[in-house]
């Protein structure tokens, strides 16, 4: 079984930062809603499945899962206590009956062997703390033949959103290679992912470059206070003064990508299918 994640890790999701992502999750799951119908689409669900959403945050996909699979079940799962009661009561409102969520780490998780036809995660699975040793344990929950669909980011250098909130805030640019360990760039290598999946039960995996506008806001203000809280960590070091002239740089970038859709920038993904061999 999979090691359970980092102290820090658990920290930051089952913290202030998911409890930042809950009190926010509409902005949140905006930001990924151009994303949406081809990752559905490429998760393929039908009426009868039984289907596992990891690192399912607020609970959007899972939503759409159960939605999908009305003879089936959607079952997610997340780190942060906060995040899943939100998506708990959003279940609760929508109706639906065929959907559970628990607050625990996939990683380790003591999931029934072959309980599931479909796994799937939006984003979320690029935190794993020891991926090999997680996909191997996520493997053994799906049925023979069972399919998992990741929708994952590409390199940074391909993220025009990361980096002018980096320029913006910091006067620094992204590192053109993602950092070793857990974040959001953890699976952006496709050869290292094929290896990855490959080694740990999974066959016929496909990365297909799918590229989307986010959206961090309806207006220049919204996503400035949205941003400005969910990046704090960029304006460590800087004094008032600088804090001030870095929200500023912000702003003026955010005006400039202001559309009549929200504040859009652009993105790039990896849409990963694969089998359970």
């Amino acid at each position: 079984m999979a090691s359970t994640i980092s102290r820090r890790q658990e920290q930051a999701w089952d913290g202030d930062e998911g409890a930042y992502w809950a009190r926010h999750h509409e902005l949140f799951e905006g930001s990924l809603a151009r994303y949406q119908p081809a990752f559905l689409a490429a998760a393929a669900i039908q009426p009868g499945h039984r289907v596992l959403d990891v690192g399912c945050g607020t609970g959007v996909t899972t939503r759409a899962a159960a939605a999908a699979a009305p003879a089936g079940h959607a079952l997610g799962v997340d780190l942060s206590s906060a995040m899943i009661d939100v998506a708990r009561g959003l279940a609760g409102r929508a109706g639906l009956e065929n959907i559970g969520f628990v607050r625990a780490d996939a990683q380790a998780y003591p999931f029934r062997p072959e309980s599931f036809d479909v796994l799937i995660s939006r984003t979320g699975s690029m935190f794993f703390e020891g991926p090999k040793a997680a996909f191997a344990h996520l493997r053994r929950t799906l049925a023979p033949g069972g399919r998992m669909t990741l929708l994952t980011w590409q390199q940074p250098e391909k993220q025009e959103w990361i980096n002018e909130f980096a320029r913006a805030l910091t006067g620094r640019e992204l590192p053109a290679v993602a950092p070793a360990g857990p974040g959001p760039f953890s699976l952006s290598d496709p050869d290292e992912v094929r290896a990855l999946l490959g080694e740990t039960g999974f066959a016929g995996v496909k990365l297909t470059a799918v590229s989307e506008p986010m959206v961090y806001g309806r207006t220049v203000g919204e996503a400035h206070a949205f941003l400005l809280g969910l990046l704090s960590w960029m304006l460590q070091g800087q004094d008032e003064e600088q804090r001030a002239a870095s929200a500023e740089e912000l702003r003026r970038v955010l005006v400039e990508h202001a559309t009549p859709a929200g504040v859009c920038f652009g993105s790039s993904a990896w849409l990963i299918t694969a089998q359970a061999a």
